[in-house]
């Protein structure tokens, strides 16, 4: 009797048709967008640091960094083993090579403290926008170290103690003295669960407690519902004194060394972010120095909050860009119905519509950025942050879920697993909300740019800024000449959003006329502008040249 042959069992397991993971790649020379934003804004600004974040956040050490910082996220830790409080989180280690990363290029309080370049605020954007394609969340400690340094000026003797520190880019994240570490970062506590953006609801009370070299001291009782970054040195808070809502200066270590009375009662489960630390609090008579003037508070907190809300579109901009990358690189190697992804019909119109928003994202954020070196100098600079902060942050942080979705969905079910290279794309995804959220949702953005345009001078920038794109766009020409007028005549918050939309399709369109190639241009208008669009991505027109819009997003 002879016997059968056995099936090997293992060629049922070969696999093909699989893409490489997106990875060992430099982020910035492959960026093409972004490299054309830096040269409208700032010809000849060199680029050798930005290459070399390129290539750090491009490789697959720090994609697995960025993968172990998520899956293992942060822990609480409030009392030792003796029943002693403590108060402190613990993370992975991957946490702190990306904190390390982040201050050694740099992105954190850098740019205030530079004096060898004008554009230390767009060159930061940049590297902003290329962290961010590794790894978003450990970013809301650095972001909002940078947010609070102008603001912290207010207070010329804390100042003098930790403007060093906050500069510098050795990582430190030990909870010590300031003065014995060799790098700090700063929080921020505003929120409080009765309130929400209406911070002026807030009940956290502050009592003088005498002065001493940091100038006036507070003793500060009261809660915060969202307290960012609680491993941080030090923090600004609010909290009613009485003379109203004022800002203060809240160290996690004392100068004496001792822990400042700040309890940590729990960490937030978010929908992402899962590597940063977001907490609630309670202050038990916790020490805190004022910064500012008494009943400021709240002027204070919008100077502050217009630097993290540029962070949030950059950072949107930059999720945009690896979602790009990700889509193009699996379609040009994933194969169906006889022919590859990308050279599919269908796929190809999505794929050009996606690299359209990813590019306009990317050149309104750096536009804003821009200002921001400026506005110091230039009276239409410092309108232009003024009306473009809340625009960019509510038009490209609105985008991006939607376009994480489209994009997550050309990788088919790979794309909504959470493990190997895909998973980035499901990261991803679960990040997008937490930018439009943050710091003042869309309707907070709205409001903000009412009062933006109840200034005489807007309209006025405005039409001077849209001024060079004239005539090259019939879409643009009416959009942009209806505007001003828009702006001058605009009485009610419901109208509010539909002019963020529009002033932010209008500026994206000028601005890709001078960065872009004619065929995204012209593509951007006649979809976006002129209506030879569909209601999802993947709908342009027959008119648009797909071809030139791919090459451009990413070489091949």
């Amino acid at each position: 009797m002879t016997s059968m042959p056995v099936a090997s069992v293992a060629r049922t397991h070969d696999v093909f048709n699989q893409s490489t993971p997106w990875a060992d790649v430099n982020l910035f020379t492959t960026n093409a967008p972004l490299q054309s934003a830096l040269r409208l804004h700032a010809p000849g600004l060199p680029v050798a640091g930005l290459t070399a974040l390129g290539a750090e956040m491009g490789s697959a050490d720090m994609q697995a960094h960025a993968r172990l910082a998520n899956t293992h996220k942060p822990q609480l830790r409030t009392h030792d083993r003796f029943g002693h409080r403590t108060d402190v989180v613990e993370f992975h280690p991957s946490y702190h090579a990306l904190m390390g990363a982040a201050l050694r290029h740099g992105l954190h309080a850098t740019p205030w403290t530079r004096q060898d370049t004008a554009h230390a605020h767009l060159e930061r954007a940049a590297g902003f926008m290329l962290f961010t394609e590794a790894e978003p969340s450990v970013l809301c400690p650095v972001s909002m170290s940078y947010a609070v340094t102008p603001a912290l000026r207010g207070n010329g003797a804390v100042w003098a103690d930790w403007s060093k520190g906050l500069a510098s880019t050795q990582y430190d994240p030990r909870l010590a003295l300031y003065s014995q570490k060799s790098a700090l970062t700063m929080g921020m506590g505003m929120t409080e669960k009765q309130g929400g953006s209406d911070v002026r609801a807030n009940t956290t009370q502050a009592v003088a407690d005498g002065d001493d070299a940091w100038g006036a001291r507070y003793r500060l009782t009261g809660h915060k519902w969202f307290f960012s970054a609680p491993m941080c040195d030090a923090f600004l808070v609010l909290a009613q004194a009485p003379g109203g809502l004022t800002c203060f200066f809240l160290p996690r270590v004392l100068p004496d060394g001792t822990v400042n009375a700040i309890r940590i009662q729990r960490l937030k489960d978010k929908l992402g972010n899962h590597a940063n630390a977001s907490s609630e609090v309670e202050f038990i008579d916790a020490m805190a120095w004022r910064v500012g003037q008494e009943g400021r508070g709240v002027a204070q907190i919008l100077e502050m909050g217009t630097m993290t809300r540029l962070d949030c579109a950059l950072g949107t901009s930059g999720l945009m860009r690896q979602a790009l990358c990700i889509a193009l690189h699996h379609t040009r190697q994933r194969s169906a119905f006889g022919k590859k992804l990308i050279e599919q019909p269908l796929m190809r119109n999505v794929l050009a519509d996606l690299a359209l928003e990813s590019e306009a994202a990317t050149a309104l954020s750096m536009r804003l950025a821009s200002a921001f070196d400026h506005k110091d100098q230039s009276e239409h600079e410092a309108t232009m942050a003024r009306l473009l902060t809340p625009v960019a942050k509510f038009w490209v942080c609105k985008r991006g879920s939607v376009f994480a979705q489209e994009a997550m969905e050309c990788l088919g079910g790979n794309g909504y697993v959470e493990e190997g290279g895909e998973g980035v794309m499901a990261r991803i995804y679960r990040e997008m909300p937490l930018n439009s959220i943050w710091e003042g949702a869309g309707n907070i953005m709205a409001l903000d740019l009412m009062r933006a345009v109840r200034r005489a001078d807007t309209a006025a920038a405005l039409d001077a800024e849209l001024a060079p794109a004239r005539g090259s766009h019939p879409a643009l020409d009416r959009l942009a000449g209806a505007l001003p007028l828009r702006v001058d005549a605009m009485t009610t918050e419901a109208e509010a959003r539909r002019l963020a939309q529009d002033v932010a399709l209008a500026m994206q369109a000028a601005l890709l006329l001078r960065s872009a190639p004619g065929a995204v241009f012209r593509a951007f208008c006649d979809s976006r502008l002129s209506g030879d669009w569909g209601y999802s991505f993947g709908t342009l027109g027959a008119g648009a040249n797909l071809d030139a819009i791919l090459a451009r997003a990413l070489p091949a």
